[in-house]
């Protein structure tokens, strides 16, 4: 970790204005910052200030800012914004804090600077700043700084051995700086520090007020990006956990599978898809359906995957397998809905164990080239209705055939009815890995699932899409 000063500071008088405080209502107007200015700098903060917050992405939106801020308003402009936030712990900084670290998240230095302030300010880096410091007390109390010469503690972070004169020199050509908080909810989250040199008047009451409310309604899109980054970060974690698109081998079974999110944007939804290695040659599939969309289906999906993991460790027979589920589903909470089908193939006794709760029946392509779909012994009700008890359908499979589990994002159709769109399926099935020649090679299987994905349907984007391939290669007797 390296220490550093955002930007030249002052030593001597400091000025103090009390930070302007607005509070993070959804259905307030956000101020403007150019009321604040005389009209011959009105143009300062715009265009550039309108886009603050039409970008869900921290660094980003931090980005704005700078731009907004530089050169019109200022020389050089930076944002910081406090680690602990960042990371969502307690952010609040008392006023006798010993030091607070903050992130660069943004730096922008205008024209008639003369150093490489970008080189030695590098976004990105932390920062720790003593209680001394203009920042420290900023974030303590809340009021902006204005200062007017560089102070040592400053200097001597920024002006390091070889490459320091340049620097100095920039630095005692700061004729005024800037720092202003960052706040939410009366908490703080960073700040943001503007520079003038030669021929640009000090920073004055006006300005102050104009960043501040510059600050305010950065503050705020600011936390809705960290939000959203945070609901990225977890919908990454849980996608990364399902099992990879990689073609997977076990004793007479190789699988492949993927997942197609509906709409725009989105990474993981209430589909999923499993593979479990059961003893004695034998294994698991299972493609399910949590309703809905976005993080409550996703965490559903978990608890139904975990659950189903669970339960397979005991070695009970399919339909009880099922059956426990649908028991389990109906006592959590959240997962009110969900279907999926189960299947259990015994590469010995070359049988395929099929249970289905509620979901499309699975398709079955044999040794002469022909996909069908696979008539269930009772379809059975989706999982969490308490539906008690669940049939079981084994098939003989004498010869390596294609198991096809799907999710009802493939057929599910507005226009069409789903046994039409099953057929489709069966037929695209069929037309896809003839183009592909049902070719031995390692990716033939994963390549045949990710064109199945995106096969043109009249459902594409309507749901998640989630495939499900295994080679089924019954034991040599």
């Amino acid at each position: 970790m390296r220490g550093g000063s955002p930007s030249p500071l002052s030593r001597g008088r400091s000025l103090h204005w009390k930070g302007t405080t607005l509070r993070n209502e959804p259905h307030s107007a956000a101020p403007d910052p150019s009321a604040a200015l005389p009209s011959p700098r009105r143009s300062a903060f715009s265009p550039a200030a309108d886009v603050i917050g039409t970008e869900l992405d921290l660094r980003m939106t931090a980005d704005h800012l700078v731009h907004a801020l530089t050169p019109g308003f200022c020389d050089a402009a930076s944002v910081y914004v406090l680690e602990r936030w960042r990371l969502e712990e307690n952010a609040r900084v008392r006023a006798d804090a010993p030091r607070v670290e903050v992130r660069r998240t943004a730096l922008r230095v205008g024209p008639g600077a003369q150093a490489d302030w970008e080189h030695a300010l590098p976004v990105g880096e932390m920062v720790t700043h003593s209680r001394r410091t203009p920042y420290a007390r900023a974030l303590a109390d809340g009021r902006a700084r204005v200062l007017d010469a560089v102070d040592p503690h400053t200097s001597g972070r920024l002006v390091g051995p070889g490459d320091g004169d340049a620097r100095a020199g920039d630095l005692r050509r700061v004729t005024s700086f800037l720092v202003v908080p960052l706040r939410l909810r009366d908490k703080p989250i960073g700040f943001v520090n503007c520079t003038r040199g030669p021929g640009r008047p000090p920073f004055g009451t006006a300005d102050v007020a104009a960043v501040e409310a510059l600050a305010a309604r950065t503050a705020v899109a600011l936390d809705n990006a960290r939000r959203y980054e945070r609901e990225r970060r977890t919908a990454l974690a849980i996608r990364n956990s399902l099992p990879s698109g990689a073609a997977e081998e076990f004793g007479g079974c190789r699988a492949a599978h993927g997942c197609l999110p509906a709409g725009h944007g989105n990474l993981v939804g209430g589909d999923w898809c499993d593979v479990l290695k059961r003893p004695g040659d034998r294994v698991s599939l299972i493609v399910g359906d949590a309703m809905g969309h976005g993080p409550e289906s996703a965490v559903a999906m978990i608890q139904l995957r975990t659950a189903v993991r669970t339960l397979a460790a005991l070695d009970i027979p399919a339909a009880d397998l099922v059956a426990r589920l649908d028991a389990l589903a109906g006592d959590s909470p959240g997962v009110s809905f969900a279907t999926c089908i189960y299947a259990e193939w015994d590469a010995r006794r070359r049988t395929c164990t099929l249970v289905g709760a509620g979901h499309p029946p699975p398709l079955l392509r044999g040794p002469r080239g022909r996909t069908a779909p696979v008539t269930l012994t009772g379809a059975g009700l989706p999982l969490g209705l308490g539906a008690g008890s669940y049939e079981e359908t084994v098939l003989s499979v004498p010869d390596p055939a294609l198991l096809v589990l799907y999710s009802d994002g493939l057929v599910e159709s507005r226009d069409a009815d789903i046994d039409h769109e099953i057929t489709r399926l069966a037929r695209t099935v069929d037309a896809v890995a003839a183009e592909a020649g049902d070719g031995d090679a390692r990716d033939a299987l994963p390549s045949l699932c990710r064109r199945l994905l995106h096969a043109a349907s009249g459902t594409a984007g309507a749901d998640d899409r989630t495939l499900l391939l295994a080679e089924l290669t019954p034991a040599r007797r």
